[in-house]
C-alpha cells in the first residue's frame, strides 16, 4: 500500500524531476527569496495569484482547453477577491528589483510546473513523484544554501514549526493535492483554487491569533470563493484523463 509505483522509463523520471525543479526550486525558492528581500506578503500573494490567468491563456493554446465566458469571469472575480483579502498587507514601498524578480520567477515556475506536470506526468504515482522531486530539489538547494548562507541556522521552536508547516502542508500535502486534482481536471480549473490559500490564511489568523478580518477582507473572501466556484463548475463535465 505504501510502496511507491516508480516510473518504468528514464524519461518519466526526467519529467518528474523537471516538474519538481519548477515547482519547488523555482516557485518556492523565488517566492521565499522575494519575501526575504523585503517584499510584503500582500504583494507576493497578488503576484502569485495571477497564475490562474496565465495558466488559462497558455492552456487554451498549448493544451486545447476551452473556457466559457462565465469561467473567464470567475478567474477575474477570484483575483479581485484575493486583492481585497490581502489589501491591508500590500506595501509597494519595500518592493525592490530583486524581490520583484524573485516573485515573477516564482509565478513563472508554478505556472510552468502545473502545465508540465499536466502534460507529461498526469498519471504519476504521487508518492514516487514526491520522493523524486524532493530529492532533486534538495540536491539543488543544498549547495546553494551553503554558498549563500553557509548553513548558518538559529534554531528556535518557531523556526521548527514554520519548517514543519511548510514541508508538510505546502510541499507535501499541498503539491500532492495539486497533482491529484490535475489528474482529474483541466489545468485552469485546478489552478483557480490558488485563490483559496489567502482565504485560509485569514481563517488561520482568526483561529490561532484572534485577528478578526475586516469587512473588506470578508467581502474579498466571498468574492474569491465565488470566483473559484464560477471557474470550476461546469455541468456535465468530465476530464480527459480521469477516465483513463
Amino acid at each position: 500500500m505504501w510502496r511507491p509505483a516508480w516510473p518504468k522509463r528514464t524519461v518519466d523520471f526526467a519529467h518528474l524531476a523537471v516538474a519538481g525543479v519548477l515547482m519547488h526550486v523555482v516557485q518556492l525558492g523565488g517566492s521565499h527569496h522575494a519575501q526575504y528581500l523585503g517584499m510584503s506578503a500582500g504583494v507576493s500573494a497578488l503576484i502569485l495569484s495571477c497564475q490562474p490567468i496565465i495558466t488559462a491563456l497558455l492552456a487554451s493554446r498549448l493544451l486545447n482547453e476551452r473556457l466559457s465566458a462565465g469561467q473567464w469571469l470567475g478567474i477575474f472575480v477570484g483575483l479581485a477577491g484575493v486583492g481585497l483579502v490581502v489589501w491591508h498587507k500590500v506595501d509597494i514601498r519595500e518592493v525592490s528589483p530583486g524581490s520583484l524578480l524573485g516573485a515573477l520567477l516564482a509565478l513563472a515556475g508554478v505556472t510552468a510546473a502545473t502545465l508540465y506536470q499536466r502534460q507529461f506526468s498526469p498519471r504519476a504515482d504521487l508518492r514516487a513523484a514526491a520522493l523524486v522531486q524532493f530529492a532533486i530539489s534538495a540536491a539543488l538547494f543544498a549547495p546553494l544554501a551553503l554558498a549563500v548562507e553557509g548553513f548558518q541556522v538559529r534554531w528556535s521552536g518557531e523556526l521548527l514549526l514554520s519548517i514543519g508547516f511548510l514541508v508538510i502542508f505546502t510541499s507535501l500535502l499541498g503539491v500532492s493535492a495539486l497533482y491529484y486534482l490535475l489528474r482529474h481536471g483541466e489545468a485552469t480549473r485546478v489552478t483557480s483554487m490558488m485563490y483559496l490559500p489567502p482565504v485560509f490564511a485569514v481563517l488561520l489568523e482568526l483561529a490561532w491569533f484572534g485577528l478578526v478580518p475586516s469587512a473588506l477582507a470578508f467581502a474579498g473572501m466571498a468574492l474569491a470563493c465565488a470566483g473559484v466556484a464560477m471557474t470550476v463548475w461546469r455541468p456535465g463535465w468530465k476530464s480527459s484523463t480521469s477516465s483513463r
